[in-house]
């Protein structure tokens, strides 16, 4: 089998935290605003994270029974080729190296290099540190793919850690005392919209299928597991932001995360946030240059894409030629700060909430589309505060302003995440 050349070196942890780093990425920390926003009260709030999570959890069954009955590399490239025809396949994996991943790498990458420079205070320009960050990643993957999943999984683990401390602060710190008002004039169903967005992204695990160790036995728990774990990571989430900031603030903010690190923490608590979106930018990034090679490989077996693809190190045992090809096209993408301006924030928004307008009145369209012009200016303040706000946590000195609006970044999931 094709899938043999490759190494099974990827055990049942590093295959769980696969799993959850393709769902987690940067949006859980300003999602919860645009889900408060879209129902009535806070448990309607809870319960659309905990729907879509159930939601999230059949797919994920559906998807461990596809991995068992074909463990090989690829993962839906495979069961599109057998389940439909080899043409749908086809399609599927030159829209994954041309748009889809390549495209939310870009995204990702950006998101990693606007925070990290500021984070940093460092004079370089967003697109070159994206380019040398999807750069290491490459030739780290290109290593083999232990290398890859180890830091991967190191990845996963300092997201967790963030995400766990942001909860731990929504719960540590002081309750809001705004009283709780039923909003009318929304609909859980669209609230659902952002969920689901955020919820997907666990099937990618399913392309490295033929590097696992056991791929019958693991790949399916790994799935169940780490969507479970995320579902336990974005109810809490939601619960700290709303329990600190209270659903009417929630509602309006740009930045929830940043606002309750903020509440409690003071100025350390927003460059904390900060450094906690870098991470997960980047860790959702090394996820995809892990998995998605995978697929271009498994087509090039086939014949379907450029055979070149279908070359593995011969001490590695890494498809390299997939890989780097992968990484080209991602880095030329950030580079050129196209896709990244035209396709960032507003492919985030297009997904969570441009669905929804279109179905309801002409009123509510145009304070929609008030409000998302209201979060582009708010990135570019964002932004420049976000810097100085670190500045001065480092100083010492007392921020002018102890909030920062620091959405727009947060908003850039990328495709196969939030996302």
């Amino acid at each position: 089998m094709p899938e043999e050349r490759l190494a099974r070196r990827i055990g049942l942890f590093d295959s769980t935290m696969v799993v959850m780093g393709g769902i987690v990425g940067s949006g859980i920390f300003v999602t919860p605003a645009i889900v408060a926003s879209w129902t009535s009260t806070r448990e309607e709030m809870i319960g659309a994270w905990i729907a879509g999570g159930g939601a999230a959890l059949l797919g994920a069954f559906i998807y461990a029974g596809l991995s068992r009955r074909r463990p090989f590399a690829g993962g839906q490239y495979v069961y599109l080729r057998e389940a439909y025809h080899p043409a749908v396949g086809f399609m599927y994996g030159w829209a994954l190296l041309l748009v889809i991943q390549t495209g939310g790498m870009a995204v990702c990458a950006m998101t990693f290099g606007r925070y990290f420079r500021q984070l940093a205070g460092i004079a370089v320009a967003d697109g070159v540190l994206a380019a040398l960050g999807i750069g290491i990643l490459t030739v780290v993957n290109c290593l083999g793919v232990g290398a890859g999943a180890r830091v991967q999984s190191a990845l996963m683990v300092l997201k967790i850690v963030a995400i766990t401390a942001l909860i731990a602060a929504g719960l540590a710190g002081a309750p809001s005392a705004a009283p709780e008002t039923v909003k009318g004039g929304t609909s859980f169903a669209a609230a659902l919209v952002p969920v689901l967005f955020s919820y997907g992204g666990f099937q990618t695990a399913c392309f490295v299928a033929g590097e696992m160790k056991d791929p019958g036995r693991d790949l399916p728990r790994a799935l169940v597991t780490g969507v479970l774990g995320v579902i336990a990571l974005y109810v809490g989430v939601a619960f700290a932001c709303d329990r600190v900031l209270g659903k009417a603030a929630l509602e309006h903010s740009t930045a929830p995360a940043m606002d309750v690190a903020t509440r409690v923490f003071g100025a350390r608590g927003a460059a904390l946030i900060g450094a906690g979106v870098a991470v997960s930018s980047l860790g959702f990034l090394s996820q995809s240059i892990l998995t998605a090679p995978r697929v271009y490989f498994a087509m090039a077996e086939d014949g379907a894409f450029l055979r070149g693809l279908a070359r593995v190190h011969p001490r590695t045992r890494a498809p390299v030629a997939a890989i780097a090809l992968q990484g080209a096209v991602a880095i030329a993408l950030a580079l050129a700060g196209t896709y990244e301006v035209r396709g960032g924030d507003r492919l985030h928004l297009l997904r969570a909430r441009g669905l929804v307008p279109l179905r309801v009145p002409g009123a509510r369209r145009a304070h929609l589309d008030a409000r998302t012009s209201a979060d582009d200016a708010a990135l570019h303040r964002g932004m420049r505060r976000g810097g100085d706000l670190h500045l001065r946590a480092r100083s010492g000195a007392r921020p002018d302003r102890p909030g920062v609006d620091a959405g727009g970044p947060s908003r850039l999931p990328a495709v196969a995440e939030e996302r």
